[in-house]
């Protein structure tokens, strides 16, 4: 066979050649100069570090590029990378038309991204990473640590090459920029979601010696412990995993109830105090860990602020009742009801106000009109926020482990497996399955009830632009609604705030300012200029370092994907929207620990960095964005995406000029509680953090277990300051949706 390659003749083609071609000839070159340049493997000293550039580069061990790995230090099993990346430069004179172009891109790319990541796992740090390579091959010497920025480059231009093979063989209509999305997303996460959740769930299927079987794993699932229904006979309670099903359901609706009613406030009432109840329907999720539970027993404990006013002022007796079903459903209604806010106040805000006056137009009232058209219009927020608070109740464990007592739920049994004296990580693995059986639940409930249905209320054609005001029974219900929960979370703040300022709160209340002395003082030296003496400053600045890092990143990836789950379709898109799912439905230790398992050998070695904070914060909250996204996008008609592409527009331009525009309150809500969440973060954080990278959720729970309440109530309080800052200028730099003369100052009568 003749070889096809060949550069065009006419030289007058060249600039043509290159304008159409642009992207796969820079995926091509980074591809190159990953492998020609870059080093090769990671440099021990960070992922952030550039001590290589002047230390031994190019040819030390450590920060030799690929090539000079396989010419100067003898690793060989990296030509077939080499021979990948030749491969392309057979279709430089091909069309996007010719057959043999994405041919030539999908071998080249399914080809080296599968071997690049293959390689990486079969030689580990000594010698062969899998064991059937030794018996089949023999022991070996050879060892490579994990990928470096030149590896990773490689990965990624193999990766996008491939997808701009699929795109030129017809994928998603030839589209390149959304047929590189969908293919980036999947790759990113099935890397860093289902890799590390399987790691440990496989322990689920394994005995103590490491072999499988299935019996044990059916004998774990079905224990009473798990699934005990004695309290239906009288007992205090059931099994864990009917205590978290009953809890998961409760707290879903009631924040669903409680956001909705924030959002009707803003968006549908002319209350004066919107900013305020802005804030107040927020403050909770800037909460940092065991801090809202701990305010909640200082209020209603046996020994608690009610309780005592109580039996002083009406010879009521204490009681314990803060502990157990009813203290987790208020700690978490509070925690979650931000979430459900954030993704209902879009939506509200989105329903189109003709629609609204058509039905009045046909002599409907306010309630028929609020009850048959406007809620309806917003059930994929209402469906999104439910399954927001639901997931968020399975899998939270800080506010049962606090506020508990003997109400046993499958996140607590879950973390005691992982972390307790009797560390067991099958047992915690089959409990992280019973979470996923609910969630996956939860998930085909809410498409089944979604259904098929239309909800495209913002179609770009002009409309009255003026909402009508709620009718008095909702206008009522929405304010004794909402206006109690702002009252309980001012008080639980105001006791946070007290907290701080006194020498031990709950014991000795007088004022006092030394425990932010102890922990943010601040000095100035003619030698060494400003000092940040405080014993917090190390793990503040860097929670928020890596909180300002991941949070848009978590926001933008989040949003992409849900633009790809709504707008486009793909093979296995359920499958895909399930998994994006997994690190939001399982625990964080459950998450901690798997990527302790998964992260901390070849190819990929980040354990004891930054990056493996940023990456973890990056999935774990991502699941919210999508929600988010989703929501907000299945409100706008797809005509909209229609018109633009029509009139010449790439993907990527309609996505940045056309849908992002519209899908601010969504890009609010996904920076908003990724970074809250990524400042507030403990439960994956515990297994993560290192002597380097210190958050300030670790810090404040070392100070809670030795019992310093004070200091953790102070730290608390700045780091509250600190995210409503963050969330004020997030909302002034996102801005706010315009939709024709919607303004929610002027209702409609």
């Amino acid at each position: 066979m003749i070889p096809y390659f060949s550069f065009p003749a006419d030289q007058h083609s060249l600039p043509g050649f290159f304008r159409l071609n642009s992207s796969f000839l820079t995926w091509l070159g980074a591809g190159w100069f990953g492998f020609l340049i870059l080093p090769w493997y990671a440099a021990y000293d960070g992922f952030w570090s550039f001590i290589w550039i002047t230390d031994g580069y190019p040819v030390f061990d450590e920060y030799s590029p690929g090539i000079l790995q396989i010419t100067l230090h003898q690793r060989w099993w990296l030509w077939p990378v080499a021979l990948a990346l030749l491969i392309p430069f057979f279709s430089l004179n091909c069309k996007r038309t010719d057959p043999r172009y994405a041919a030539t891109l999908l071998f080249a790319g399914g080809f080296g991204l599968a071997y690049s990541l293959f390689q990486g796992f079969a030689f580990g740090l000594h010698g062969w990473g899998w064991e059937f390579l030794a018996e089949i091959f023999g022991p070996t010497e050879q060892s490579q640590i994990g990928m470096g920025y030149g590896a990773l480059l490689v990965c990624g231009a193999f990766l996008f090459l491939f997808t701009q093979g699929l795109a030129a063989r017809g994928a998603i209509k030839g589209d390149v920029f959304v047929t590189g999305t969908i293919g980036f997303s999947i790759v990113l996460v099935l890397l860093f979601i289902f890799f590390p959740v399987s790691r440990i769930l496989i322990s689920a299927v394994q005995d103590d010696e490491g072999h499988y079987s299935i019996v044990l794993f059916w004998k774990k699932l079905t224990s009473k412990v798990i699934w005990d229904l004695n309290c239906l006979g009288g007992d205090l309670s059931c099994g864990v995993a009917w205590n978290s099903l009953w809890m998961a359901v409760l707290v879903g609706a009631t924040t669903t109830l409680l956001g909705l009613a924030f959002a009707l406030l803003v968006a549908r009432t002319g209350i004066q105090a919107k900013g305020f109840i802005r804030v107040a329907s927020l403050l909770p999720i800037i909460t940092p860990p065991f801090v809202i539970g701990l305010a909640l027993i200082l209020l209603f404990g046996r020994s608690g602020a009610v309780n005592s006013f109580m039996e002083w002022a009406f010879g009521i007796p204490p009681t314990r009742w803060i502990y157990g079903l009813p203290g987790i459903w208020l700690a978490q209604t509070l925690a979650f009801t931000p979430i459900a806010f954030l993704v209902l106040i879009g939506v509200v805000e989105g329903v189109s106000p003709s629609m609204e006056e058509a039905s009045q137009t046909l002599r409907a009232s306010h309630w028929q009109t609020f009850w048959t058209v406007s809620l309806p219009l917003m059930r994929p927020g209402i469906a999104n926020a439910f399954l927001l608070g639901f997931i968020e109740s399975l899998a939270d464990f800080g506010n049962p482990l606090v506020l508990g007592g003997s109400y046993e739920v499958l996140s607590t049994q879950i973390f005691f497996a992982i972390a307790g004296a009797q560390s067991d990580q099958g047992i915690a693995a089959v409990l992280a399955i019973v979470l996923l059986l609910f969630t996956l639940s939860a998930f085909f409930v809410q498409r089944r009830w979604l259904g098929k249905k239309s909800y495209a209320t913002v179609t770009g054609k002009g409309d009255a632009g003026v909402h009508v005001r709620l009718p008095k029974r909702a206008t009522w219900g929405a304010y004794l609604t909402a206006l109690p929960f702002t009252v309980l979370s001012l008080v639980v703040y105001g006791m946070i705030l007290f907290g701080g300022f006194v020498e031990n709160w709950g014991f000795r209340h007088n004022f006092t300012l030394q425990h932010y002395i102890d922990e943010f003082a601040v000095n100035w030296s003619s030698e060494y200029g400003l000092m940040w003496e405080g014993a917090a400053w190390n793990s503040f600045w860097t929670t928020l370092q890596i909180s300002a890092i991941s949070a848009p990143l978590t926001g933008g990836l989040g949003l992409l994907i849900a633009y790809i789950l709504v707008r486009q379709q793909f093979f296995g898109k359920n499958g895909f929207e399930f998994l994006t799912m997994l690190s939001f439905a399982i625990p964080g230790t459950v998450i901690g620990v798997g990527y302790i398992l998964a992260f901390n050998v070849p190819p990929i070695e980040i354990t004891g960095t930054g990056v493996i904070l940023v990456v973890c914060f990056i999935f774990r909250n991502m699941p919210t964005g999508i929600r988010a996204g989703i929501a907000a996008m299945s409100q706008l008609d797809p005509s909209l995406d229609e018109a633009s592409l029509t009139l010449g527009a790439k993907s990527f331009t309609t996505l940045r000029k056309v849908l992002f525009p519209l899908l601010r309150p969504a890009v609010v809500a996904a920076l908003i509680f990724s970074f809250v969440r990524a400042m507030t973060a403990i439960s994956a954080v515990i297994f993560l953090v290192s002597a380097d990278y210190d958050m300030a959720t670790s810090y404040i729970l070392g100070r809670v277990e030795n019992s310093d309440y004070g200091i953790a109530i102070a730290y608390s309080s700045v780091l509250i300051l600190v995210m409503l800052a963050v969330i004020w200028l997030i909302q002034l730099l996102v801005g706010k949706r315009e939709l024709g003369r919607r303004d929610t100052e002027t209702l409609a009568i």
